[in-house]
């Protein structure tokens, strides 16, 4: 099993030496996507504003590997603040579907913006 990495031209890039994701075998491994433009800037505004920049840049990776976030088995949410966990539970619902991966939630420190998230899909090799 070979692994290939994935850059995707429509997310942010990435903010430091790493993949915007990684496909090995049957899943693909994406990178925790921020609400940052392709310019690096940060979406500022309300959590919503930066939730939905964020799960785009995520569903941008997603495609660019040949998958889509419905292929999602597992994904991690890092707020900054937990009162925001009941706006991102709307969001989530909004670009993950009645299908829902797995999920965890935590708070994190983190460096000027709202919400991080990460996954992990599953995309057989014959749907490819």
């Amino acid at each position: 099993m070979a692994k290939r990495v994935i850059h995707a031209p429509e997310a942010a890039p990435p903010g430091g030496p790493y993949s915007h994701a990684v496909v090995a075998g049957d899943f693909v491994f994406l990178a925790g996507a921020t609400p940052h433009r392709r310019d690096r800037s940060v979406v500022e505004g309300p959590f919503a504003e930066q939730a939905r920049a964020t799960f785009d840049n995520l569903a941008a990776v997603a495609a660019a590997s040949g998958a889509s976030l419905a292929d999602a088995v597992r994904v991690g949410v890092y707020l900054r603040d937990l009162g925001d966990f009941a706006e991102m539970n709307e969001l989530f619902a909004e670009y993950f579907g009645s299908e829902p991966p797995a999920r965890t939630t935590l708070q994190a420190d983190l460096p000027g913006f709202a919400i991080e998230v990460d996954a992990v899909l599953y995309r057989p090799a014959e749907s490819s």
